[in-house]
């Protein structure tokens, strides 16, 4: 049976008084999601605070980011079994900014997502090209590579707790997104690799979202999409008057889906 799961990355946004305020108006207003999986990923600083107030909500909290090293001299970095300890469920992995600004290479982010499910953390694992990349019409070539690189070593049984979200750098942030049918070609892609390095019943069942200027204004026709199975969201997650529109348009579809 089909799930979404809206995702929100607040990055290096919000105070500790407004990130808990945002964690009460969503606690309030998710109440019984249903088949709509909700999480958001705070600052480090904030998920402690955040986590002891979402507990036992139907919001999920999750982390930005980890260090593949169970521990050691790695200063600055946090380990997965520091983020399980203060109640993540989630950890996103790969982000475009975490390539593209600090330079993490395909195979620490491989050995991120392998130390994340040794840890039970559940990745969301980002892939997108660059516009460079899709101008010059290698984007299936980069999201495959991407992919595959970073479920290497990965088996049938863990893909259940990976997602994959897919995000065009040119789309995040910028206020551009990836048209619905863009986003569903590059999704089917995805959905196809999957299925050649597991199988068909991983394929179907791995959830993929989309990442890139989602809004409310913009949700409904991209979770329609068959291929496109929730929303990694970045600025709009920052508010509760444009997240939680994003989580309504996902409940609409579930419910529109079982009718």
């Amino acid at each position: 049976m089909r799930t979404l799961f809206i995702a929100g990355n607040w990055k290096m946004n919000l105070s500790k008084d407004e990130s808990c305020k945002l964690g009460e108006q969503l606690r309030d207003a998710v109440g019984d999601a249903g088949d709509v999986r909700v999480a958001v990923c705070p600052p480090f600083v904030f998920l402690d605070p955040l986590g002891a107030l979402l507990d036992g909500s139907p919001v999920a909290i999750g982390a930005q980011n980890m260090h593949p090293e169970i521990g050691g001299a790695f200063t600055g970095e946090v380990s997965g079994s520091m983020l399980k300890d203060v109640g993540c469920e989630y950890v996103i992995i790969g982000h475009s900014e975490r390539r593209h600004v600090f330079g993490e290479t395909e195979d620490f982010i491989a050995a991120k997502v392998t130390r994340a499910l040794a840890d039970g953390l559940k990745p969301i694992v980002c892939v997108g090209e660059t516009l460079a990349q899709r101008e010059s019409s290698e984007t299936q070539q980069i999201v495959c590579r991407q992919v595959e690189s970073a479920l290497n070593g990965v088996d049938n049984d863990a893909m259940s707790l990976i997602t994959i979200a897919y995000e065009p750098v040119w789309a995040i942030g910028t206020g551009r997104t990836a048209a619905p049918e863009q986003a569903e070609e590059v999704h089917a892609i995805i959905r196809s690799l999957i299925s050649d390095l597991f199988d068909s019943g991983v394929a179907d069942n791995v959830v993929i979202q989309y990442g890139g200027s989602v809004k409310p204004d913009n949700a409904t026709d991209l979770l329609s999409r068959e291929n496109v199975d929730g929303a990694l969201v970045g600025g709009a997650s920052l508010k509760a008057e444009t997240f939680i529109p994003i989580i309504e348009s996902a409940r609409s579809i579930m419910q529109m889906g079982q009718q």
